[in-house]
């Protein structure tokens, strides 16, 4: 790998150092060394298997759930090594939204934006709970559409509207990142369209990493992208001059659609 093919970023809120993880011994993500840039939506691209979800779930540490997952490097939350601290505190700072819509199937709508809370044991005031709720249904452009509803089960919305009370349950903590495996995989073009607006605004409060395999969609919304094949960092640059002047061929490839 030539060192021109990875962007520099000034004062990185998360910098990865020679992160690995592997399976059983298989590496699935390769020393990989980059850094992400506050307030941006970067996208993580790349084809079926080459770790985009690996690299994407052990910045949540959710790999910890395996035995047979190990992971060696380093991960930084402005300079704080992630696997340093409680996992609970650090989820509180990195949300997460995974590709299908799971909103808790038994909760109302206002019981799923407060989960965590309620999960995590931290107690708050009702009027607190009550604005919790509100601020991060509105955030999600939501809160016009449910503010009657609040008491129903989420499960009674569209997939786009639970994709975006996912996306609430998520800010309920003012994370600082935003982790997002395929958001909009299985949702329809018009919801996906609106989640991508979504995201577009949340970058002004929020650092957004997207995993996707949807290029036109990193082109549309992210800023930087990175460029990932058989577990290793090919290439990470601003989306607009990767996709108009690759440095890899490796890159280039992909982007053509010769292979991916």
């Amino acid at each position: 790998m030539t060192t021109n093919t990875i962007a520099e970023v000034k004062n990185p809120i998360l910098s990865l150092n020679d992160l690995s993880i592997a399976y059983d011994k298989n590496y699935a993500v390769k020393n990989v060394s980059v850094e992400i840039k506050k307030n941006t939506v970067t996208a993580i691209m790349g084809p079926s298997g080459c770790g985009k979800s690996t690299l994407l779930r052990a910045l949540n540490r959710m790999h910890e759930l395996y035995e047979n997952i190990t992971t060696e490097g380093e991960a930084l939350l402005n300079g704080k090594n992630i696997y340093e601290m409680p996992a609970i505190k650090l989820r509180r700072h990195m949300g997460m939204v995974f590709q299908r819509p799971n909103p808790f199937p038994t909760m109302s709508i206002y019981d799923n934006v407060i989960a965590g809370y309620k999960l995590n044991g931290i107690r708050t005031k009702k009027v607190e709970r009550d604005e919790i709720v509100e601020r991060s249904l509105r955030d999600v452009a939501l809160w016009d559409e449910v503010k009657d509803s609040l008491f129903k089960k989420g499960t009674f919305l569209s997939g786009g509207q639970q994709q975006r009370l996912c996306i609430a349950r998520a800010l309920a903590f003012s994370p600082e990142v935003i982790l997002m495996d395929e958001p909009t995989s299985a949702l329809d073009p018009i919801a996906t369209a609106k989640i991508e607006d979504l995201l577009v605004k949340l970058k002004e409060h929020y650092t957004i990493v997207l995993v996707t395999h949807n290029m036109s969609q990193a082109a549309r919304i992210s800023d930087y992208s990175l460029f990932m094949y058989l577990g290793e960092l090919v290439e990470y640059g601003k989306t607009k001059n990767m996709f108009t002047n690759p440095i890899d061929p490796r890159t280039e490839e992909y982007l053509t659609g010769k292979f991916g």
